[in-house]
């Protein structure tokens, strides 16, 4: 196939000298229109403007440029089908059979600090998605290019006249991919910020491969990590700075999440220890040391090859200590210089640095959940019912410590799968039962889990108690007050069995199911 002429229209410039000099020497004229003909010609290619093609300028402070039948017509035509060659030598009109254009940076603008709304109504492309999508719909007869990573590959095609009609496709695809992911990065950037619109009719999502990964859940899986667009600013496992180690795995990004997320309900020194995107135990203490020590006495067993989460940098104590276990992640906002020196001895720990974690941020938003066929969206679970909006329906009422403890709790049980419980004492957990398919059974495990230390522990329940069997067992085990929503009903036999065994219950107005 015969290509005689290329508009090249692009605001990333990487790589389009060189390129444009390759398709010259192809015996391809090059069209071109503002910074980008300016960029060619200081470079000594013959460029021949967009301006001299359609005998009109540049307009409206280059808002409009390419927009033009000529352009298009030029773009769209069929090369095989008469009727159009016709009207093409009737207007005295040249096919355009390479179209180079990349777009406004919309994405990174936003992404500017104390940037103007009109800054950014200027950085919405218009002239460039319309040539992308004429020439991505013509690829029967068009080369579409959109990225510079593309150039080298088009040029050793063109040097063995192999663009085929399967190749254009395939550029073809890539280009609405850019367009639509260019339009949803615009659409959903303002319905974010300009508007409390959530669960709209027609959602715009889209993402960008953040890195491949070895395999998914398993071996057998194929998987890759995508970070939505636009980029989320809050800390989030999508922002994270790996210092040393292996590549995250799939279910290290499952479980970092889980333990980002937990470890940011927290503002005194926290450590959240997760596997299998369970926390296995959480604490708050004077310092990391001591809330590690903590949290690790929850479950000695299960942190095994488990991801550990502080909201406070990592010193050479904390270091040390953790250098005894054998663990997957370590996550926190900064690290000493020679707790870097200690982690470094095990090369394949992974030391994941995540700024601003642990300092007080604004959380919002959607989270989305695919299903064969479909995606659940929901609000993010941020939200606690205020302590004023607490029923206290037992006879015994609780301590100023105990409503301390549970607030602890409260904030830890929204974190664990369903069904879940688990049992705190003042700030740290003692036990935590979760995963499980009914609530007695949680109970058991957390209870069978935690022995003597559930003696003199409160107890939070993530839904209510269906039953009052799960009371009973909590009770038997030494529990001295619960925390759970309320609502069953048999709510009315849940209270008797604490009032038979004078222990005070709280009911928080707020289900916490994690699925």
């Amino acid at each position: 196939m015969k290509y005689k002429n290329a508009l090249i229209s692009v605001f990333d410039k990487e790589g389009i000298i060189s390129f444009a000099k390759e398709l010259s020497k192809n015996g391809i004229n090059i069209i071109s229109s503002g910074g980008t003909a300016k960029v060619l010609k200081n470079s000594d290619i013959i460029v021949n403007e967009v301006s001299n093609l359609t005998g009109f300028p540049e307009m409206l402070d280059g808002r409009v440029k390419t927009l033009h039948p000529i352009i298009h017509a030029g773009i769209l035509a069929k090369r095989n089908e008469k009727k159009h060659t016709e009207i093409l030598k009737k207007h005295r009109i040249e096919t355009i059979d390479i179209v180079v254009c990349n777009l406004y940076p919309f994405e990174q603008t936003i992404a500017k600090s104390n940037v103007s709304l009109e800054d950014i109504i200027e950085n919405i492309d218009i002239g460039g998605p319309t040539l992308i999508r004429s020439a991505a719909k013509n690829y029967n007869d068009v080369i579409v290019i959109t990225n510079p990573g593309q150039y080298s590959d088009i040029i050793r095609l063109f040097r063995k006249n192999k663009i085929d009609k399967k190749q254009r496709f395939k550029l073809a695809i890539e280009a609405f991919s850019h367009t639509a992911q260019y339009d949803s990065i615009i659409s959903q950037y303002f319905r974010t910020r300009y508007t409390d619109e959530e669960l709209v009719e027609n959602p715009t999502f889209t993402m960008r491969k953040k890195q491949n990964l070895r395999y998914g859940e398993n071996p057998h899986q194929k998987a890759a990590f995508y970070k939505i667009l636009p980029r989320v600013s809050e800390p989030c496992i999508s922002n994270v700075e790996k210092i040393q180690g292996k590549e995250l795995s799939y279910n290290n990004i499952l479980d970092s999440d889980c333990a980002i997320e937990c470890v940011k309900e927290f503002f005194d020194n926290t450590c959240v220890i997760v596997k299998h995107a369970n926390p296995c135990g959480i604490a708050s203490a004077n310092n990391l040391l001591q809330a590690w020590k903590d949290a690790y006495s929850t479950d000695i067993y299960s942190p095994f090859g488990g991801i550990v989460a502080f909201n406070d940098a990592v010193d050479i104590d904390v270091a040390k200590e953790l250098s005894n276990y054998f663990l997957e992640v370590i996550i926190a906002p900064d690290y000493s210089k020679k707790a870097l020196e200690i982690f470094g001895r095990k090369k394949n720990l992974r030391i994941i640095k995540l700024k601003n974690l642990g300092e007080k941020i604004s959380r919002k938003g959607i989270e989305i959940r695919s299903v064969t066929g479909g995606f659940l969206v929901q609000d993010r679970d941020i939200w606690f019912s205020e302590k004023k909006n607490w029923v206290y329906p037992t006879k015994k009422k609780p301590s100023s410590e105990d409503i301390r403890s549970m607030e602890f709790a409260v904030k830890c049980i929204k974190h664990i799968k369903s069904n879940a419980v688990l049992f705190v004492k003042n700030n740290k957990t003692v036990a935590i039962g979760g995963g499980q398919t009914s609530r007695v059974d949680a109970t058991w495990i957390a209870t069978h889990k935690g022995k003597d230390n559930i003696k003199g522990s409160i107890m939070a329940s993530d839904a209510f108690f269906p039953f009052r069997d799960a009371v009973d067992l909590a009770v038997k085990a030494g529990v001295k007050a619960i925390i759970q929503p309320g609502g069953s009903i048999r709510d009315k036999e849940v209270i008797q069995a604490a009032n038979e065994n004078d222990v005070p219950m709280v009911f928080s107005r707020q289900r916490y199911f994690k699925h």
